[in-house]
């Protein structure tokens, strides 16, 4: 399979700096356009398709949620004879490498909003069949052999295919979702889901967990599912729902009026919508309640025009006592990225 052009996607209004990332990976030949503005787009990459994703694998970037080869790309009127004609032609193309019986997952999208294009669910669900019935794959949704992507913008239309390992996420558009519980706390908890993915964590594994910041709770409950002993500290109140657990100890109090024995925690959390600075001295001030080699996962607020800048001063302040082993700008962050630290 061979392709120089991809197609790369970034949380709304950060696609600014996934391309900052790819110039710094490809080269400064790279060269961008717009497919939807500041959060999709095409990149011509001056290494081969091999050198491209070695190249973003060695360190995948913080900003760049997704991508994907064209390893099609077609100007088209919009119809959905077009799409799929293009896709079998690059079915044809590679249907050795795939493989009889492989499972695919079809992936589509467009831009938000473009109403005269065909709609990705009918499409797909097109797709499902043809790709069982004429090539012998397997169609699935999650933990497929191969993925499919397909972009649609109203003049061309771009398609590849890919290992999902080779997207940097397995999602679509890198947009990982997850169903709303009843009796849910909180959204924030699908951030802390998406930190255990993004980051390859088990909170299973963990005992004793510190909560800073922790109201209303989505954190904690997750953690409280998970196993682990939760001391949640925030002077607002937990969700009452949350409250008598037996594994959670609440103290109302701000982050700073607390002290801990040392090495009690073996894993740290904190969202909280502070200054990044601000979170990263009180973060500071509770290391040595975590014990070494302990996990801390914190959430930095970005300044849009200085978001590199917020990660190196966040990593420099906490350089004394934690290593940085992960930053990423995960699809449930809006104005700010995760971090994932290890106590030094």
């Amino acid at each position: 399979m061979s392709g120089r052009v991809w197609v790369g996607t970034s949380n709304r209004g950060f696609a600014q700096q996934a391309q900052e990332e790819l110039k710094r990976l490809l080269g400064p030949a790279v060269r961008f356009g717009w497919l939807a503005p500041g959060e999709t787009f095409w990149f011509q990459s001056p290494l081969n398709r091999e050198e491209t994703i070695a190249a973003i694998q060695r360190q995948e970037p913080i900003f760049l949620r997704h991508l994907f080869p064209a390893d099609a790309e077609k100007e088209w009127t919009g119809t959905s004879e077009e799409a799929i004609g293009a896709v079998c032609g690059l079915i044809e193309q590679e249907r050795a490498a795939l493989g009889l019986g492989s499972s695919i997952a079809v992936q589509i999208r467009k831009p938000e909003g473009e109403s005269q294009l065909p709609a990705p669910s009918s499409l797909k669900a097109e797709l499902d069949v043809l790709l069982e019935q004429e090539y012998g794959l397997r169609p699935v949704v999650r933990e497929s052999d191969w993925i499919l992507s397909v972009y649609m913008t109203r003049g061309r239309l771009y398609a590849g295919i890919t290992r999902p390992e080779q997207n940097i996420s397995d999602w679509s558009g890198g947009a990982v979702r997850f169903r709303k519980e009843e009796g849910q706390v909180s959204r924030a908890k699908f951030k802390l889901l998406e930190a255990e993915l993004a980051f390859g964590l088990d909170f299973h594994s963990y005992r004793q967990a510190l909560d800073i910041g922790a109201a209303p709770g989505g954190w904690t409950s997750l953690l409280l599912e998970r196993g682990l002993a939760v001391t949640a500290v925030d002077p607002a109140k937990l969700d009452p729902s949350l409250l008598g657990h037996p594994r959670l100890t609440y103290l109302a109090k701000k982050a700073d009026e607390v002290k801990f024995e040392p090495g009690k925690f073996d894993l740290l959390v904190c969202d909280m919508s502070w200054s990044h600075r601000q979170m990263a001295k009180l973060v500071l001030q509770l290391a040595e309640a975590l014990q070494s080699g302990g996990t801390a996962i914190i959430t930095v607020k970005l300044m849009h025009k200085k978001a590199f800048q917020s990660i190196r001063e966040v990593e420099e302040d906490l350089s004394g006592a934690f290593t940085l082993q992960k930053a990423k700008q995960l699809f449930h962050n809006r104005d700010e990225l995760t971090l994932f630290f290890l106590k030094s």
